[in-house]
């Protein structure tokens, strides 16, 4: 059974995977990432939509902004919003 996610969520979740195709090489862009996933996960938590939380959760755990390198689980962080957008 997939999750009633409200359209404003959709469409910040899309907003956030743009982001983060930028972001893997700009701090500054990896850290508005990183606010948003964050927001995005109290939002979905408030709308009840636990298995999308659960997901962007996986995700910031290994969002880690450093300052002056590039995202070393950029990577990894791709694949799991592909994954959440696939659904």
């Amino acid at each position: 059974m997939t999750e009633d996610i409200p359209e404003k969520l959709r469409k910040d979740l899309a907003k956030a995977a743009l982001l983060h195709q930028r972001a893997a090489s700009d701090y500054e862009k990896c850290q508005e990432f990183n606010k948003l996933m964050s927001d995005l996960l109290a939002r979905l938590e408030d709308a009840g939509c636990f298995k999308t939380a659960d997901k962007v959760m996986s995700i910031l755990i290994d969002c880690n902004p450093k300052p002056g390198s590039r995202c070393d689980k950029a990577t990894r962080i791709t694949d799991k919003m592909k994954k959440y957008q696939g659904r």
